[in-house]
C-alpha cells in the first residue's frame, strides 16, 4: 500500500515516518510539509492512503481532500478533536488525535489495507477468479448421480468411459473422457498424472518414484506429467 504523509511540523513527520517503517505492508512514497507540496506528489505517483494534518498554513488537510477527485483514502492526524464530524462527512477512514500511539496508527493502517484489498477483489474481473464447484452430476446407467468433489479419490480412463473412485466400494462408470472431466470439475485440488489418470491431491497417501499410492492402489506418473505434478505438490 503506497502512502503519503503531510504535516507542517517536522517532529510530527518524524513520528509518522518511524511508525511506517515498522509496518511491512506500507510503502512511504513521500513526506510533505504542506498540502500544495502534496498535490505535486499526487500528480506524479499513485497513492493509496494519505495521513494528513488538518490545520496547516494556506492549504488545510480538509481543503486537500475537497480538491481531489478521485480521492485516495485519507486519515486525519491532528491535535484537535473538533474536526471529527467533518472528517466523518468526508469519509476519512480514521481520525487520529496527537500524540498518536503506535497501536492506533497501526489500527488505521490495517483498516486501510483491508479496504484496499476489498476494492481490488471487487474490481477483479470474475473471469480471472478460479471457479471451484463443490459437486458434479454424472450420468451412470439410467440415472444422474450427484458426486461431491471432496469424495473423489481418483479417476481412471477406460477408452470411451471413465471410472470415478470415491469412498464407496464400487466405482462409478460414466461415458466421458478425462479431458471433459477436467473441464467439468475446474478444481485445483485435482491433477492429471498420466494419460489414463487424474488424482485428488488430498487423497494421496504417498509418492514413490514414478507412482502414487491412494487406498493401496498404485497409480503411475506419466513422464509427460511428472514435472507439473512435482511442482504442484511442492507448492
Amino acid at each position: 500500500m503506497r502512502c503519503l504523509i503531510i504535516d507542517d511540523e517536522p517532529l510530527a513527520l518524524e513520528v509518522l515516518e518511524d511508525f511506517i517503517s515498522k509496518i511491512s505492508f506500507i510503502e512511504l512514497v513521500a513526506s510533505c510539509s504542506s498540502g500544495f507540496e502534496a498535490t505535486t506528489i499526487l500528480q506524479e505517483h499513485q497513492i493509496d492512503l494519505i495521513f494528513t494534518d488538518i490545520e496547516m498554513p494556506d492549504f488545510s488537510g480538509i481543503d486537500l481532500i475537497k480538491s481531489l477527485d478521485p480521492k485516495p483514502m485519507f486519515a486525519f492526524t491532528t491535535a484537535y478533536s473538533h474536526y471529527a464530524v467533518e472528517g466523518f462527512n468526508l469519509n476519512v477512514i480514521d481520525y487520529l488525535v496527537k500524540p498518536i500511539p503506535f497501536h492506533r496508527f497501526l489500527k488505521a493502517a490495517t483498516r486501510a489495507q483491508n479496504l484496499l484489498n476489498l476494492k481490488v477483489e471487487k474490481e477483479t474481473p470474475s473471469v480471472h477468479r478460479e471457479i471451484k464447484p463443490e459437486f458434479i452430476f454424472v450420468k451412470s446407467e439410467y440415472e444422474n448421480l450427484k458426486i461431491s468433489l471432496a469424495d473423489i479419490k481418483y479417476v481412471e480412463s477406460l477408452k470411451d468411459y471413465i471410472k470415478i473412485y470415491t469412498h464407496k466400494e464400487k466405482p462409478i462408470l460414466t461415458l466421458s473422457s478425462l479431458k471433459s472431466f477436467e473441464e467439468k470439475i475446474g478444481n485445483s485440488n485435482f491433477i492429471r498424472v498420466h494419460k489414463s489418470f487424474i488424482v485428488s491431491i488430498k487423497h494421496i497417501y504417498s509418492v514413490q518414484r514414478n507412482r502414487i499410492i491412494i487406498d493401496g492402489k498404485w497409480i503411475p506418473i506419466g513422464l509427460n506429467y511428472k514435472d507439473d505434478f512435482i511442482k504442484k505438490i511442492d507448492s
